[in-house]
């Protein structure tokens, strides 16, 4: 067996074991963000006070995660700085959700464990993704990463089939399924991934041999941040707040998609809800060429040509105002949008000024998407106060195009830079 076929072998492997992590963590939160609401309807009837709840988790996401990317990133064990964190947290999270329905008569108690699951989650969703980098070569990361994010779609697609075949008849069932998928995803990885034996790992130790074990600092967010809002490069500083808005963008594209089918195209609250669901497939089949094609073209060129092509749908969804217009639109949206989902994060890992801190930089990369996820629809939603329900979309194109100015302006300094690295 060659050297490129037992590195492809290698890179198959641990793209499959984070893509059964990411599957299993991600099928418990679509569950959660459909199901938990009409739990706290059951105690609640403002619905203000359910979305700032159902809201909780992003908001412990932006503090939390960066914050435990960066200590797994300073870990070191002989199973590595990743496992132990996802072996003790992964467990803790699906036991947590498991026992969300048992404890739903009461309120304090649901929101209790509401608040526990979403604190554990938060904890070690960046650390799972962290290990995606730490283990395949800069070069062949889009690729990976296509298949995380495909893994990552199709647990909508599970959480509306239990929604539909179980949910009503048996609730508890129904949150034991993602809770046992979690777990046996887990012991796979315990059983199959060593870290420390990561080439991004290694590296980590020879930085530390370096720097004499004895006296090695750790490497602190409040050191990372300051140092990416200094550098005269501003290429990490722009492409955080690309992700800001192009998340922004996204998260208005798909939030207010309902009531701009009612108010605009004279919808039902049903139909208009279902509008988005071919752009999921539309996602799924688009992800992985979007990745051959970064890893041939260019990640930053394949993103602003894709983020550009989900402005321009944007536009065509406007002009041709009917409902099978606006699904159209939105599939190819979905389709132009996966080349940015794709490779944001691998472009940030890859900026990354070394493999001590690509955990770090998976918290940061989440900030920005949670953050845009907050104020995009809000920004958006004030601009429709301003232009009307008809002119949503172009107001979102509108905000996908800063986010495509500041990918350009990335790519410019890095044509500039001679450092060479696979952007």
């Amino acid at each position: 067996m060659t050297t490129a076929t037992v590195q492809r072998v290698r890179t198959g492997r641990i793209t499959f074991f984070v893509a059964l992590a990411v599957f299993a963590q991600e099928s418990t939160w679509n569950l959660y963000e459909s199901q938990v609401p009409p739990l706290l309807r059951q105690h609640l009837t403002s619905a203000a006070l359910i979305g700032l709840l159902m809201g909780m988790d992003n908001l412990l996401g932006i503090f939390v995660q960066p914050w435990m990317g960066n200590r797994s990133d300073n870990t070191r064990t002989s199973w590595g700085r990743r496992m132990p964190y996802l072996v003790v947290g992964m467990p803790v999270a699906a036991l947590l959700f498991l026992v969300i329905p048992h404890v739903a008569a009461s309120l304090p108690l649901l929101v209790a464990v509401m608040f526990a699951y979403a604190l554990i989650a938060n904890s070690f969703k960046p650390i799972a993704e962290a290990l995606l980098p730490d283990f395949i070569a800069p070069e062949r990361r889009s690729r990976a990463n296509a298949a995380v994010k495909i893994a990552s779609s199709v647990t909508a697609i599970v959480a509306a089939l239990i929604s539909i075949l179980l949910i009503d008849d048996h609730p508890g069932l129904s949150f034991a399924i993602p809770s046992i998928l979690m777990v046996v995803s887990v012991l796979v990885l315990a059983l199959k991934v060593r870290d420390s034996r990561s080439p991004a790992y290694q590296a980590a130790l020879a930085e530390d041999r370096e720097q004499h074990a004895e006296s090695r600092a750790r490497v602190r967010v409040r050191d990372i941040v300051p140092d990416i809002i200094k550098d005269s490069d501003r290429s990490r500083l722009l492409l955080i707040l690309s992700i800001l808005f192009f998340g922004g963008a996204w998260a208005a594209s798909r939030s207010l998609i309902t009531p701009y089918g009612m108010e605009a195209l004279g919808m039902s609250a049903g139909e208009a809800g279902g509008l988005t669901l071919p752009s999921g497939v539309a996602f799924i089949l688009a992800a992985y060429p979007v990745a051959m094609l970064a890893e041939r073209f260019g990640r930053l060129r394949v993103m602003m040509i894709g983020m550009a092509a989900f402005a321009a749908a944007m536009v065509l969804g406007t002009v041709i105002r009917t409902p099978t217009g606006a699904m159209v639109a939105l599939c190819l949206a979905a389709a132009s949008a996966s080349a940015f989902l794709v490779n944001a994060v691998v472009v940030l890992w890859n900026l990354a000024p070394s493999d001590r801190v690509v955990g770090t930089y998976t918290g940061l990369y989440t900030v920005g998407w949670a953050s845009g996820g907050f104020l995009g629809p809000a920004l958006v939603g004030a601009m429709v106060d301003v232009t009307g329900w008809p002119l949503m979309l172009l107001d979102v194109a509108i905000v996908a195009l800063v986010a495509v100015l500041g990918v350009a302006r990335v790519s410019a300094l890095q044509r500039r830079s001679s450092t060479g690295r696979a952007l």
